[in-house]
């Protein structure tokens, strides 16, 4: 039954105005902190957004709640609105630089009607998901990356890497809607889980135990810890030039020994060099192209590999723990549940969540890491073109252009000066970080917040979220059980992984998978973003790192330095003690 009961509204105001443009403000509209914590370059807000093919997920289930998704930049920070199933639904959007109106269906019935459908067919992914995946789909898209892998950028004219730009849009269009497929299908054998798990245990707070069950130990994201672990205990034993090597302060000191000495040379060759050809494709931020990525740049490949020296690093035992504790949220499911038809419709809902598993890291690894960076990597190369020419003055330039204008560029119709564009832009960029996004804007009703996903940015919780019992608490959401004191450390760029010290609680934005790395040596997590299902808390749950996220803005209240105590069962945050203003938190 619909709600459409006004919740709340939030239209703008001086510290945070919003310029609406038609039907936008009837719609609720949540800062995506999940993917995008930082303020949004022009480039992946036309061509990059994950929100692009959201249409053609809700077309393909029938989904009666939902039938597109849409994005607005305000003050430098993306927002987005699901669209319900309501015919005659419209609002202003844009897509790749044109007006886009939102896909809405004609007939009233077919909202209700096809959620019988939806219904229908969604055991049926969840069963055979997984097969799909490893048979076809995860083959098409490597096939798609030996292209853009073995393209010789630096060969090609600027008119054949346009046509190639062209093409990695294509690429990113197919595997996102492969993703949103698999994200479905995956999301939906989640939620069947909770309501069998309800059924059975009775209601209640499960989601402790809901977020143990997420874990798996089969996957390419451990596939890449393995990889890093691996040369680790190479390093360890070798006790030679390339040991020493490790011995520097920081990953550039690293690699400037390594490439001053024959041993150090052959193992980059050997070993950092072909990891980045596996394992490279990703960045700080995946949903993003203006941060280099792993493949460019060795260093935090270089820096993981020496914070897992400096703590030993013990792989197997991790993965171990992941796996027992696992088997032991397992069993948990069951406890009080008398044998029937509600303990076996709870063990096929168990079954079928449980193979979706490893896909949550897979996908990642495929589509928001490896298929955003390929793209990103046919832009730079457009920019050194542009930079070659004179047309722009850095490679990271094209970032700042919209698609159209970029194209517009390339061909030597433009009629304005890019250069000044860009430094305008990069400056506006810069001048948004000072800015807090609000959680969310425009009006919340009651079925729009109840919207499925909004659950994996903690809404309704945020809605709700109680304020803090004093000063010097932050409440957020918990995330991974357990308490932990220690020092704070604000990580806000790569350039500070190199920072973080052993048993250091990490205060960030958000993290993504290239964040792992550091998981192996800090005590605790804090993020402004994220709920259960989110990145930090299924990643800090795997660990058995205390974790709260969802606080929005714990890196505006902490300093590196701060004394900390983390709840991570109950979501709350305290400042014990705290170091002086002026001392240093680290650049933006």
């Amino acid at each position: 039954m619909s709600d459409d009961t006004v919740l709340a509204t939030f239209f703008g105001d001086d510290e945070f105005p919003v310029q609406w443009e038609e039907g936008q403000q009837e719609l609720f509209w949540v800062h995506d902190d999940l993917h995008i914590p930082n303020p949004i370059s022009p480039m992946y807000a036309d061509i990059g957004g994950w929100w692009l093919k959201c249409d053609y997920m809700f077309r393909r289930f029938g989904t009666p709640f939902a039938s597109d998704w849409i994005s607005k930049v305000v003050n430098g920070y993306v927002y987005t609105a699901a669209i319900p199933a309501t015919p005659g639904l419209s609002a202003e959007a844009s897509e790749y630089g044109a007006r886009y109106t939102p896909r809405v269906p004609l007939d009233a019935e077919d909202p209700a009607e096809l959620g019988a459908y939806m219904g229908w067919t969604l055991p049926y992914y969840a069963e055979h998901f997984l097969v799909w995946w490893r048979d076809r789909l995860r083959p098409e898209m490597e096939r798609n990356f030996v292209r853009f892998d073995t393209y010789d950028h630096d060969a090609a004219s600027l008119v054949e890497l346009a046509i190639l730009l062209e093409d990695a849009i294509d690429m990113h269009d197919r595997h996102w809607q492969i993703h949103w497929v698999l994200n479905f299908a995956q999301f939906s054998s989640t939620l069947a889980l909770n309501a069998a798990v309800a059924a059975a245990k009775g209601e209640g707070d499960h989601s402790a135990l809901m977020g143990r069950l997420q874990s798996s130990t089969v996957n390419r994201n451990w596939d890449s810890i393995e990889e890093l672990w691996k040369i680790k205990e190479l390093v360890a034993k070798e006790q030679g030039e390339v040991a020493r090597a490790f011995e520097k302060a920081t990953a550039g000191d690293v690699l400037r020994a390594l490439e001053g000495t024959e041993a150090g040379r052959a193992f980059i060759a050997e070993h950092i060099e072909p990891y980045q050809q596996t394992f490279g494709y990703k960045s700080m931020y995946a949903h993003e192209f203006s941060f280099r990525t792993w493949r460019e740049d060795p260093a935090p490949i270089v820096e993981a590999i020496r914070g897992y020296l400096e703590s030993d690093y013990d792989y197997p035992a991790e993965l171990q723990a992941v796996a027992d504790d696992l088997e032991k949220a397992k069993a948990e499911v069951f406890e009080g549940v008398e044998p029937g038809p509600a303990h076996e419709e709870l063990e096929r809902a168990l079954e079928l969540s449980l193979r979706m598993n490893p896909l949550t890291p897979d996908h990642h690894f495929y589509i928001d890491q490896g298929t955003n960076a390929r793209v990103r990597l046919v832009l730079v190369a457009i920019g050194r073109k542009l930079v070659e020419e004179g047309r722009l003055d850095d490679a990271e330039d094209v970032m700042y252009l919209r698609y159209n204008e970029l194209r517009r560029l390339m061909a030597g119709s433009n009629s304005f000066d890019a250069q000044e564009l860009v430094g305008d832009r990069r400056d506006a960029r810069e001048d948004a970080y000072e800015v807090r996004p609000r959680d969310w804007i425009g009006t919340a009703t009651a079925d729009q917040v109840g919207f499925p996903y909004w659950s994996l940015w903690a809404f309704p919780e945020k809605l709700n979220r109680p304020a803090p019992s004093h000063d010097a608490e932050i409440p957020g959401l918990p995330a991974s059980a357990g308490v932990v004191e220690g020092t704070a450390r604000v990580v806000l760029s790569a350039e500070q992984f190199g920072e973080v010290q052993r048993d250091e609680i990490i205060v960030c934005r958000m993290t993504s998978p290239s964040w792992v790395v550091l998981f192996t040596k800090i005590s605790g997590l804090v993020t402004d973003a994220g709920g259960m299902a989110s990145h930090p808390a299924v990643v800090s749950r795997e660990f058995g790192i205390p974790a709260v996220v969802g606080t929005s803005d714990a890196t505006r209240r902490i300093k590196t330095g701060d004394r900390v105590r983390v709840n991570g069962s109950t979501g709350r945050v305290e400042i014990v003690s705290d170091v002086p203003a002026s001392a240093p938190v680290g650049a933006l």
